[in-house]
Order: structure tokens, then sequence, then C-alpha cells
């Protein structure tokens, strides 16, 4: 059987614009019937068509997928129109709250509220309730206190493959993420 190349890259694009998540390039072999290899091939085909400077598109990887988005320099344009439909922006507070988790989880309620010097559980439910944050597990200390660590959604909301993708701190920010009395 031959190998069309360019019908290939057009079928994995066809599969990732219709697809609503993220996809993985098992679940891309797997749809697209075709080689683990002609997918791979494909997708960097579709990576160097949307690189041109006449492509409003970029192949990104989100949360362990692939996915078509728009560049990053057009997005912060259409965030508002064509962000998550029911998500209202998040407060200041709900942002430090999980800026807090993203940057020290897993993490406690107690220590957050250690970080933020005010009660976090509002901001916490709110973050649950958005699907941003989630309980990780509990902290083998008495009383055996949940842990929250930040969730899928969240980084599809800002647009990272992973956690190791946020934005590095500086000296002094790094320190506001600090319990007192840890060493870092």
């Amino acid at each position: 059987m031959e190998i069309d190349l360019e019908k290939e890259t057009a079928l994995v694009e066809a599969i990732l614009y219709l697809e609503a998540e993220p996809v993985g390039e098992a679940k891309l072999v797997s749809i697209s019937g075709l080689a683990r290899d002609v997918v791979d091939t494909a997708l960097e085909n579709l990576a160097a068509k949307y690189a041109q400077e006449n492509s409003g598109l970029e192949l990104s990887r989100i949360g362990g997928g692939i996915t078509i988005s728009p560049k990053k320099e057009y997005w912060e344009n259409l965030r508002d129109r064509y962000g998550k439909r029911n998500e209202s922006r998040l407060s200041r507070a709900a942002m430090e709250t999980l800026s807090i988790i993203a940057y020290s989880q897993p993490i406690t309620r107690a220590e957050i509220e250690q970080i933020r010097g005010v009660s976090a559980d509002n901001m916490i439910h709110l973050l649950k309730e958005r699907d941003l944050v989630k309980e990780v597990g509990q902290k083998d200390v008495p009383g055996k206190p949940a842990q929250w660590g930040t969730t899928r959604e969240f980084l599809k909301l800002f647009r990272l493959d992973s956690i190791a993708d946020l934005p590095k701190l500086n000296e002094r920010e790094t320190d506001r993420f600090e319990l007192e009395g840890q060493e870092g």
C-alpha cells in the first residue's frame, strides 16, 4: 500500500480539528489507522505548515496531548470570545491561591493559608468547582490533611504541556511560595 503523505497529513489534521480535547499520539494512530511513524511525520508536516507566518494556528502540546490552537500571539485577543464559555475571570485571590498550589504542589489548605495569611477554604472550593485543582493525596502528618494539586483543565487553561512549563520564578518570587521555617 502506497503512502500519500499529503493525504495522511490532512487526515491527522482533520482528526485534531474534530477532537474537542488534546489527543495523544497513540490515540491518533488508533483513530487514523495509520502507522506511528506516519502519524509522527504528519505531525511534523503540520507543525511546519503552521509555523509559517501566514498561519494563525499552531500545534500545541497541552496536558500530554496535541491540539490545533491559535498561535499564542493571537490568543490574547481571542480568549475573551473563544475561551471556555462559562468561565468568568478568576479573582485576584483565586489566582493567588491557584499560583500557590501550582508552584508548591502538593500542598495542604493550612500551608496555603500560612503563605497567603488568610483563609483559603472559599478559594479552594471555587478552584475545585472550576476543575482547576483536585485532591492529590494526604499529607503523612497527624490528621492526614488533604493535599492539593493542579488538574489537566489547569494545563489546558494556561496552555501548558506539563507543570514543568510554568514560568520560572525569580528569587524574590520563590521566597514568597516557601513556608516559613522551610529550607528551599
